[in-house]
């Protein structure tokens, strides 16, 4: 079975009145199960028209608490040695491209390579407005800062010139410690736009939430053609495929077959599960004998 990584709930009440530190442990217990990685979300700030949010219900109110996922990447990665740590995703545009691509490489630099941002421009104005940005230009700050982080993260001296930014000579140090910089996965629908920000920037793919199995096979049939047709080896991009959970009469998770779910979608191009803990186990208490089981799973199906 391709890599599997968990997605934890960096956001909400999942823990109840648990401290903050319970999403560390559970961390450490991806590692210790065997599984591959961790994934967490990203807000900086919430308005009120949670009625925007495009695929279903919103998780939670406006006042629900939402960590800095890049803080708690840091925190996790302290704690383990092996798990890939990512973004899934990470609003990016709302972040300084520079500042970006320093906390970025530092913190891949400090946790041996193990960073990768799932990056997309979000679907709230407020959160942009807050941050005295325009978010009508969402897309193209977007663009910008994928192309200024890849040149800042070769070190400098840098000169960089785009429609939303502009240095000359500057250094950026330290570098990512992966080859080519951090890898950028690119999030949302497979739109022109994405389609051309995975094919000159992405390593990877993440299908947006309400994407079925039909929209993700036949998205991987035109990223695929995209890349060859650019000159990339289509096997330089990972997709992130999301198994469905399956339950029986009575509510009872089958994981196994589950995971069996996913087979089509990786026959027709998927390189990497994704499971969202609080989808497959609502019970925070039973969240550590769930990701063994779901780590056994994984192994049966080898």
């Amino acid at each position: 079975m391709p890599p599997l990584t968990v997605g934890l709930p960096n956001h909400g009440d999942y823990f109840g009145g648990a401290p903050w530190r319970t999403l560390v442990d559970l961390a450490v217990q991806v590692e210790e199960a065997g599984l591959d990685g961790v994934s967490v979300v990203d807000h900086v700030v919430m308005g009120d028209n949670l009625d925007r949010y495009p695929y279903g219900n919103f998780p939670g109110g406006p006042e629900a608490a939402w960590l800095d996922p890049l803080t708690v990447l840091s925190a996790i990665g302290g704690a383990t040695s092996r798990v890939q740590l990512a973004t899934g995703i990470l609003i990016a545009p709302l972040r300084p491209p520079a500042l970006l691509a320093k906390t970025a490489a530092t913190l891949d630099a400090l946790t041996g390579g193990r960073l990768v941002l799932g990056v997309g421009t979000g679907w709230q104005a407020e959160e942009y407005e807050a941050l005295g940005l325009d978010w009508a230009r969402r897309g193209q700050l977007l663009d910008d800062q994928l192309a200024a982080c890849h040149a800042l993260w070769r070190g400098g001296p840098v000169d960089f010139e785009s429609e939303t930014l502009s240095f000359q000579g500057i250094y950026s140090y330290p570098r990512p410690l992966q080859p080519g910089g951090v890898p950028f996965w690119i999030g949302g629908k497979l739109t022109p736009r994405n389609l051309d920000r995975i094919v000159r920037w992405g390593s990877g793919w993440i299908p947006a939430p309400t994407d079925g199995g039909k929209a993700v096979a036949e998205g991987m049939v035109k990223l695929r053609e995209a890349l060859e047709a650019a000159g990339r080896d289509p096997a330089s991009v990972r997709v992130r495929v999301s198994p469905r959970p399956i339950r029986d009469d009575d509510g009872v998770l089958d994981i196994e077959a589950s995971l069996r779910g996913a087979a089509r979608l990786v026959e027709a191009g998927g390189t990497d599960l994704f499971v969202l803990l609080q989808a497959w186990c609502p019970d925070p208490a039973e969240a550590p004998a769930f990701l063994e089981e779901l780590a056994a799973a994984r192994a049966a199906l080898d």
